[in-house]
C-alpha cells in the first residue's frame, strides 16, 4: 500500500454517485453526499488507490504526499 494522499480529486461531472468508491475505501475516506463522492477524512486516506481503480467513470485521482507513492 502507499503512504498518505496529499489530495483526492473528484470530477463530479463524472461522478454519478454509484457509491462503489465509498463501499471499497478501507479507510471510510469516502462519502455520497448531494449524489456524488466527496472526500470526508483525508487524513485516513493510505493512498491505496482503490477507489479510483474501482471508479467506472474515471472520476477520482489519487495525488500522493511528496515522496509517497500510490499503490499499483
Amino acid at each position: 500500500m502507499g503512504g498518505k494522499a496529499k489530495e483526492i480529486r473528484i470530477d463530479t461531472v463524472r461522478c454519478k454517485g454509484c457509491g462503489i468508491c465509498v463501499e471499497f475505501c478501507p479507510g471510510k475516506v469516502l462519502s455520497l453526499q448531494d449524489g456524488v463522492s466527496t472526500v470526508v477524512a483525508l487524513e485516513r486516506c493510505t493512498a491505496c488507490n482503490l477507489c479510483d481503480l474501482r471508479c467506472p467513470d474515471f472520476a477520482i485521482t489519487v495525488i500522493p504526499s511528496e515522496g509517497e507513492k500510490t499503490a499499483s
